[in-house]
């Protein structure tokens, strides 16, 4: 009996075949996984814009006035009454008060004053509450103060004119027994005293800033006084100095200055004031003189003031932004145009029979040495230069720091000089409008000293 097996079975290899996608996708995979580990261990350039802005840095101060002031005493016993208008200029001739042996009666002229106000002060007032209304703020609520002060001058004014003109007529009047008296010299008339008429700086203490004890007496109409009695101020000279207390630091920061910005709180006026430095006892005082303006404060004992150390315009930028960077220095004479291209460049000595034109950036000129920096990056040390049309040379060894930031605008680092004319804290004010400096929406990197030249922004 033959044994046949009808099954014989074998176990069959699969062939392995490479799968392209799989391939595509590792490669893929790898080449996101180098990236995202590039990026995450390398330094990051952030950008910053840069825009136009100001640094303004100011110390707030209340000052003392000194001024040449005298006190005038009355020169008979009465009833006082006044003529001129207090914060006015007044000549020697002219009427200031008048003296009588009895109160004075006025005639009620207060429901008339407006009206009677000239078409010019009319329009005077207007214009300056108009211009109150369109810019006041909340935050400057003295202007109110400014705008009453102003109107009740005006009307002051008024109203004294229609008592000159009643004590005009009481004088003409047989038996009145008014006494008129003109002013003692030229000067601003002033119907108030305090005492501090004669201090001078060296008499000025912490109590005095302080307004320990300060009182301030009006003199008013119809007041009875006696002879010698104080019956107005009158401040002799237009010069004046406002006094103020100065710590130890800042004494040493302004020792050197001759001028200092100033603006008043009261009205926001500013002015250049002369600036020295008093010393007394312990304190130290910064004394500001001015020759004008004195007739809007003639009033004034005390005055709130801001001293403007800084106030610049400019392009904005953060501090940690500049960085240095040294240069070579040459003379513009030895920059030249190559072949028949406008591209600026030198002619380097090869010891070949001409030279070789190289292409170069400048990143500044001096207009008054006539000196141009070049990349440091872009030569060796000691290559020599030829001038133009010239057998001269000059080795490059020269060279000079510059303070700048670097400009990303086109993806890539690009060294830029700036010129920083202020700072604060945390900011630079650099000029703006440099044929090699920067331009307002310009991109630089926040960090300047993390870049180098030419690096690539992502």
């Amino acid at each position: 009996m033959t044994d046949n097996n009808p099954t014989s079975i074998q176990a069959y290899q699969k062939k392995w075949h490479m799968n392209i996608g799989v391939v595509i996708f590792g490669i893929i995979f790898v080449y996101l996984a180098v990236t995202v580990l590039m990026y995450l261990t390398e330094n990051h350039i952030s950008a910053y814009e840069v825009r136009e802005g100001s640094i303004l840095r100011d110390n707030a101060y209340t000052g003392f006035i000194l001024r040449d002031e005298v006190v005038v005493p009355a020169e008979a016993d009465g009833y006082v009454n006044y003529y001129a208008l207090g914060g006015s200029k007044a000549g020697a001739k002219t009427k200031v008060y008048t003296l009588s042996n009895r109160e004075l009666e006025f005639a009620d002229t207060s429901s008339e004053e407006a009206s009677k106000l000239s078409a010019e002060e009319q329009a005077a007032l207007l214009v300056k509450i108009q211009a109150f209304s369109e810019n006041f703020k909340e935050g400057q609520f003295q202007d109110v103060y400014t705008l009453k002060d102003y109107v009740a001058s005006v009307m002051d004014s008024r109203s004294s004119q229609n008592r000159q003109a009643q004590l005009d007529a009481m004088a003409g009047q047989e038996g009145s027994g008014l006494q008129i008296y003109s002013a003692a010299s030229d000067g601003i008339i002033v119907y108030s005293t305090d005492g501090y008429e004669d201090i001078t700086v060296d008499k000025l203490t912490e109590d005095v800033f302080a307004r320990n004890n300060y009182t301030k007496k009006e003199l008013k109409n119809n007041a009875k006084v006696r002879m010698g009695d104080p019956v107005y101020k009158l401040i002799r000279d237009d010069r004046w100095s406002i006094v103020i207390p100065l710590d130890e630091d800042i004494s040493k920061e302004m020792a050197e200055l001759k001028s200092v910005k100033i603006r008043f709180a009261k009205d926001h006026e500013t002015a250049i004031a002369g600036f020295s430095i008093h010393t007394s006892g312990d304190m130290h005082l910064g004394v500001l003189t001015l020759d004008s303006s004195m007739i809007r404060y003639a009033e004034e004992r005390y005055l709130d003031l801001e001293l403007i150390l800084e106030d610049e315009s400019g392009l904005k930028i953060p501090k940690s932004s500049v960085t240095n960077k040294k240069f070579y220095i040459i003379q513009e004479d030895y920059l030249t145009q190559g072949g028949n291209t406008k591209e600026t460049g030198v002619l380097v000595e090869t010891g070949e029979e001409n030279p070789e034109f190289k292409k170069v950036n400048v990143y500044d000129r001096d207009q008054d040495s006539g000196m141009v920096y070049l990349n440091t990056d872009a030569f060796d040390e000691d290559t020599l230069l030829v001038k133009p049309d010239s057998a001269e040379t000059c080795v490059l060894n020269k060279t000079k720091n510059i303070k700048g930031v670097y400009n990303i605008n086109k993806g890539y680092a690009v060294f830029k000089q700036v010129n920083i004319l202020c700072e604060s804290d945390d900011y630079y004010i650099v000029e703006s409008g440099s044929d090699y400096g920067l331009s307002n929406y310009d991109h630089i990197a926040l960090n300047g000293e993390n870049v180098k030249e030419n690096d690539v922004v992502f």
